[in-house]
């Protein structure tokens, strides 16, 4: 069974799955808090989700926003397993947390490039991370699709989304190399 089969998971899987208080902060955090929720493309409101996450704590210290987003991933790779054997579906469509952390990837050149200060000002590139990390995680092209066929549980929930995002990360910092923004002497 691949990881996104569409299949239930395992009995066994289903009758690991914690009861009580873990399994509502697990679902609530695979849904992030809920937006995995809201009909019509949960992954783009996870992605929005994200990008409101961005504007609002790109002013933080870099040491933070890395330990968070590993903190975030290692959340992500929990919730999702658990959340998968709630909803008893293989990458069921409400798991967003993944969306979140891919496009907070896509995003992560910003906070280098623009500083703390602009990070979550500039809009154009706002909205370039946003749809190039949309546009990578639904087509899946190359590394992300092998990704998503060759994972699963978890870890494969997060994986191609973490993968889609290095992508979109690297694809706006070519564009703002291709606009100047950047340039190899202010680098270092």
């Amino acid at each position: 069974m691949g990881p996104h089969d569409r299949r239930a998971p395992s009995a066994a899987a289903t009758a690991s799955a914690p009861e009580g208080p873990a399994r509502w902060v697990a679902i609530a955090a695979s849904t992030s808090l809920g937006a995995g929720f809201l009909p019509w493309a949960p992954g783009t409101w996870g992605s929005a989700f994200a990008l409101l996450i961005f504007v609002l704590f790109s002013p933080m210290p870099v040491w933070l926003l890395v330990t968070s987003g590993l903190a975030l991933c290692a959340l992500g790779v929990w919730s999702a397993d658990v959340s998968e054997a709630v909803f008893e579906q293989a990458d069921d469509g409400r798991i967003v947390i993944d969306e979140v952390v891919g496009q907070l990837l896509a995003l992560a050149p910003l906070r280098v490039v623009f500083g703390p200060e602009r990070a979550g000002q500039e809009i154009f590139w706002l909205v370039t991370g946003f749809v190039a990390f949309r546009v990578l995680d639904i087509a899946k092209p190359g590394p992300v699709g092998w990704v998503e066929r060759h994972t699963s549980g978890g870890f494969g929930v997060m994986a191609d989304d973490v993968v889609a995002g290095v992508i979109a990360a690297l694809a706006l910092v070519l564009a703002l190399f291709a606009t100047g923004l950047v340039s190899t002497g202010n680098i270092g």
